[in-house]
């Protein structure tokens, strides 16, 4: 039997999006098989509550029982690292690793590692998100030394909301965006529909469109030796950064 490659991916507990759309990005990759660990998250926003649900211990709880399946790697798809700080993630996957011995990453941590790796500092964001989260995230960016020339956002708190957005609302705030002439878009969220747009996007509009679903699918196969150029039909990311 072919090795498997197993990947781990924790999931907010009121998201519909990721998990179909990350199975059927490694459709074509018979030997990896993406697993889901769910935790709560039912609001984005600055709240307390709404914080407190990225605290350390629902993450290990799910985190641990993913272990149980053996995986090969552990990835938060979700982007709180964006309003809470990068280093949020950093620390995440320091913890998740010394936890269960497996090797972890994030959406975020990924997004920011391509985003370094080809240069593209000077980008747009695309999110559903509430105006104070999005201010959060254009700050933390500009602070790490990046450049957001443009943004758009629903100021939505979601969660379960954001699946409901249209591909074709998506492809709107791309093209808004894409006025400023940014090096990339982002599309910021993993409850909403921004990787099946991407390829499409990229053809109209000639510029890189990372989704934050498709960042960590990314990191986790380059951490797993899987070459990411046979994933085909998601964007450029995975023809582009390979290995």
């Amino acid at each position: 039997m072919t090795d498997r490659v197993l990947l781990g991916m924790l999931t907010p507990s009121s998201n519909t999006v990721l998990e179909p759309v990350t199975s059927a990005m490694l459709s074509g990759l018979p030997e990896v098989t993406a697993h889901f660990g769910r935790f709560t998250v039912k609001e984005i926003s600055l709240r307390a509550a709404a914080l407190d649900q990225f605290t350390d211990a629902p993450f290990l709880d799910a985190a641990r029982l993913l272990a149980d399946a053996r995986l090969n790697v552990i990835g938060w798809n979700g982007t709180s690292a964006g309003w809470l700080g990068f280093d949020a993630d950093v620390r995440l996957c320091k913890t998740i690793e010394a936890e269960t011995g497996i090797p972890a990453c994030t959406s975020m941590l990924a997004l920011n590692e391509i985003l370094e790796t080809t240069g593209r500092k000077r980008f747009a964001i695309v999110s559903p998100y509430l105006d104070e989260i999005q201010e959060k995230m254009v700050a933390n960016y500009n602070a790490a030394g990046f450049e957001v020339v443009a943004e758009r956002h629903l100021n939505d708190r979601g969660n379960f909301s954001f699946s409901e957005i249209s591909e074709e609302r998506i492809e709107r705030l791309c093209a808004e965006v894409a006025e400023a002439k940014p090096d990339a878009i982002a599309i910021i969220c993993t409850n909403m529909r921004g990787a099946p747009v991407a390829e499409r996007v990229e053809k109209a509009l000639g510029i890189p469109v990372y989704d934050t679903v498709s960042t960590v699918v990314w990191k986790a196969l380059r951490m797993t030796g899987v070459d990411t150029r046979r994933v085909t039909g998601w964007g450029s990311l995975f023809q582009e950064l390979h290995g």
